[in-house]
């Protein structure tokens, strides 16, 4: 599924990593979504190739965080599975490098406001009229038109204004940020990998690309979907932290234990709201009825007190093996040694750092973590080479600066 000739350097069998081996994928480097999506098409075997700005090279981190300057660590991963050409886009032969990679590319990945790639000689039009068969994936917040497509933003702003925001948080206080989770990771990078593989799916007929247009406003909505659905059956009514889902139920939110730590308790069903009980060693008979929302209250008092009496340890030994739905509130330094995880090895050490592994498994082609992040600009020679230009090409650009190596790089 290269984007040159369909058919063209195919891999065999034998050499499948993973069900997008073969796909090659180009990412302008940013922030939070575009990583993400384009980690995710690492992981399932894609061959992705960042472009990192030729400015950053030598500089540590390929884009400061939050206007931060760049922090010596573990390789981010966000950027795994990945090489790194570094060019200079605000050079004519930079640019042209980069269109020459979009030729030969699938999918292409960017997360610039609106206008910025037309700008450079980079937008969708230039692109697919030099390469038709090219997915030209766009993460932006807000989408690429509307009254606010052109203004700054980041996830609490998109979960505001989508509807996501409000239900979450204590009853009685603001609406909780959730870290960055639901816009920029699910309502924005994910949700762009489904549609690159939409489009990707439907090229196969057309033979055709086209643009995806990832809004995360439009993603956050479109994780409240369910909301919506239990506004309208009437069961989500009340203020935030007083419904179902938000806290509102004793027997379904989290609870202080002796040693100052946290279980989690998701009894919604009847069976295993007994089954809660009787861990607790209660029964229904001294307690207001499950459902009973006026006796919410005294119920959420009550058990409370009782989870107050043990560590999280104890109440995680106690539970254990039953159906009562808690489990203890992990910090994310604990989770990859909870003995479900370390099972199943849902975390892995990559470059030094733990961290979640590829995700969903395939049976028979399963995806895999190609390796830690790369150094901007480490691998600008050998791409540039792999991906159709000669040597002299390379080192005329380097010359000129419209191309950088990193330094370790430098022959």
């Amino acid at each position: 599924m290269r984007g040159d000739e369909p058919g063209d350097d195919e891999p065999g069998d034998d050499e499948m990593s993973g069900p997008l081996a073969g796909l090659r994928v180009l990412e302008f480097v940013n922030l939070a979504p575009v990583p993400f999506a384009a980690m995710l098409l690492s992981d399932l075997g894609a061959e992705v190739v960042r472009i990192d700005r030729a400015d950053s090279v030598g500089g540590g981190s390929p884009i400061p965080a939050f206007d931060r300057p760049p922090v010596e660590g573990p390789p981010d991963p966000l950027g795994r599975g990945r090489r790194s050409v570094a060019l200079d886009l605000k050079h004519p032969d930079g640019v042209a490098v980069a269109l020459r990679l979009a030729d030969r590319a699938d999918v292409l990945v960017e997360g610039f406001r609106p206008g910025v790639c037309e700008r450079l000689g980079l937008g969708p039009d230039t692109c697919l009229a030099r390469n038709p068969r090219l997915v030209y994936a766009r993460i932006t917040g807000w989408g690429q038109d509307g009254p606010l497509a052109a203004t700054a933003g980041h996830d609490l702003d998109y979960l505001a204004v989508s509807g996501a925001l409000a239900p979450i948080g204590p009853a009685g206080g603001p609406p909780t940020p959730p870290i960055n989770y639901v816009a920029d990771f699910a309502g924005g990078g994910m949700l762009a990998v489904l549609g690159i593989l939409a489009a990707l799916w439907e090229r196969e007929r057309s033979g055709h690309g086209q643009v995806v247009d990832a809004a995360m406003v439009e993603g956050a909505a479109l994780l409240s979907t369910h909301l919506h659905s239990l506004i309208g059956r009437g069961i989500w009514n009340g203020p935030r932290g007083g419904n179902l889902l938000d806290g509102g139920a004793p027997f379904y939110r989290c609870y202080s234990c002796a040693d100052g730590r946290f279980v989690a308790v998701g009894a919604l069903e009847p069976r295993f709201y007994a089954a809660l009980l009787a861990g607790l060693g209660l029964t229904e008979e001294e307690l207001p009825g499950q459902y009973d929302e006026s006796g919410w209250p005294r119920l959420h008092e009550r058990f409370a007190a009782v989870f107050a009496t043990r560590t999280r340890e104890e109440w995680t030994k106690r539970f254990g093996g039953t159906d009562a739905c808690v489990t203890p509130v992990l910090e994310p330094a604990e989770a990859p040694r909870h003995p479900h995880l370390a099972a199943r090895g849902t975390y892995v050490d990559v470059g030094g750092l733990a961290q979640p592994g590829p995700a969903p498994r395939l049976s028979r082609t399963p995806g895999a973590v190609q390796g830690p992040a790369p150094v901007p600009g480490g691998d600008t020679r050998e791409v540039l080479a792999d991906w159709g230009l000669a040597a002299d090409e390379i080192a005329g650009l380097l010359r000129s600066g419209a191309v950088a190596v990193a330094p370790s790089t430098r022959g």
